[in-house]
């Protein structure tokens, strides 16, 4: 086991390249625990960069505005994939950077993702490389037919992807997509989704969140449900030592999150990762002693990791902008009054100015003692919102 990083004392600075709602709830866990923080995102009006001490509006590959993050902060970490590698790379050499590159750059590839897979040894579905148009008609891909024909980059929330019957609607798939690399997946019988979050250190200590049990509709997180016995014990402790595995054969430091596909039958198999915290981990904010951020910053800092507890059953609704419409064109604020009239709300807005069909505007966390009053109060919540049951 290599030996901990030298730990990063509150007063030191933290930076994180990306706005988005992660990177702002990065902020927040990092300015309360006496951090300075700084943000490299060149929206203006990005959430992040709103609450940090310090935004650097440029391009994630602008020379200069790399240069103000190095000055500025002692670590450096991401709030979503897509971000250069590179840029992680050559950051990494000037400051203490987590994740490293090298496993951001096997998430940020779907073909690279799989092989990490298998020689984790960790089970997921058949699938082959789509690179030319010749494998389009290969008849040995027919056999993973039907199936879900996904760009090997840049593709997120059901984005990138397509369904696909025969080796027509492959060919055809694949040259809507653009003709880039893809791959292709068997579709299986599934019954129902979940995911782990790890936090690793430098020095290859890792502590977990609980499973968590997950809902998507369109491609896109609805709800998580984390409370005990949310799914069988043994099907809990296979995710676990699989989440584990993946994030030690990548010497990862960091947030990361595995997410699973449960099938029929109780057969686990991995469907992706995300080498940051996620969004069905949000719940732990306010249902656990630790949170996914904290224990980002803990990992960037080289602070001891400390095994999170569940102190509460937990129900987190996403909050898509579709709710800001539900008659039409014209926005409307969401009851917010009414909602926080129920027990054990915690709602979560992250400060986008504009709401937008299909952009995550928030969350809500319902927890309370047992997952039947959670459940329920969950239910309530999503009437009042105009989301479907669950």
């Amino acid at each position: 086991m290599k030996p901990a990083a030298t730990p990063l004392l509150p007063g030191a600075t933290l930076g994180v390249l990306g706005g988005g709602q992660l990177g702002r709830m990065f902020v927040h866990a990092a300015q309360s625990m006496g951090y300075y923080t700084a943000v490299l995102d060149p929206d203006p009006h990005s959430p992040a960069g709103r609450v940090s001490h310090h935004h650097i509006q440029t391009a994630y590959d602008d020379h200069e505005g790399l240069a103000r993050l190095v000055q500025l902060c002692d670590a450096i970490t991401t709030e979503f994939e897509n971000v250069p590698a590179q840029v992680l790379e050559a950051l990494a050499q000037r400051r203490r950077v987590a994740p490293a590159a090298a496993a951001v750059a096997v998430a940020q590839d779907r073909a690279a993702e799989k092989a990490h897979f298998v020689r984790c040894g960790v089970p997921c579905a058949p699938h082959a490389l789509i690179a030319s148009a010749q494998d389009c008609t290969a008849p040995a891909h027919a056999a993973l037919l039907p199936g879900i024909l996904k760009t090997a980059r840049l593709g997120y929330d059901g984005k990138g992807q397509a369904r696909v019957h025969t080796l027509p609607e492959l060919a055809a798939a694949w040259q809507a997509l653009g003709g880039v690399p893809c791959v292709l997946e068997q579709l299986l019988p599934l019954d129902f989704e979940c995911s782990v979050i790890v936090a690793r250190g430098s020095d290859g200590q890792c502590v977990h969140l609980p499973p968590q049990r997950n809902l998507h509709r369109d491609g896109i997180l609805a709800v998580t449900e984390v409370y005990e016995l949310n799914m069988p014990p043994a099907l809990m402790q296979q995710a676990l030592e699989a989440a584990i595995s993946i994030a030690n054969g990548l010497a990862y430091v960091g947030v990361l999150c595995v997410e699973f596909f449960v099938l029929h039958g109780g057969r686990l198999v991995v469907n992706e990762i995300a080498p940051r915290p996620h969004n069905s981990g949000h719940y732990s904010l306010d249902a656990c002693d630790l949170s996914q951020f904290e224990l980002q910053v803990r990992t960037l800092a080289g602070l001891p990791l400390t095994p999170p507890r569940l102190h509460s059953a937990a129900v987190m609704l996403n909050l898509l902008g579709d709710l800001w419409f539900p008659h039409g064109e014209a926005a409307q604020t969401p009851p917010w009054a009414a909602l926080l009239a129920l027990p054990g709300t915690h709602l979560h807005l992250y400060g986008k100015a504009q709401p937008r069909r299909g952009r995550k505007m928030g969350h809500l966390t319902v927890t309370a003692a047992t997952p039947e009053a959670a459940r329920e109060t969950a239910l309530q919540a999503a009437a009042l919102l105009g989301i479907a049951p669950f």
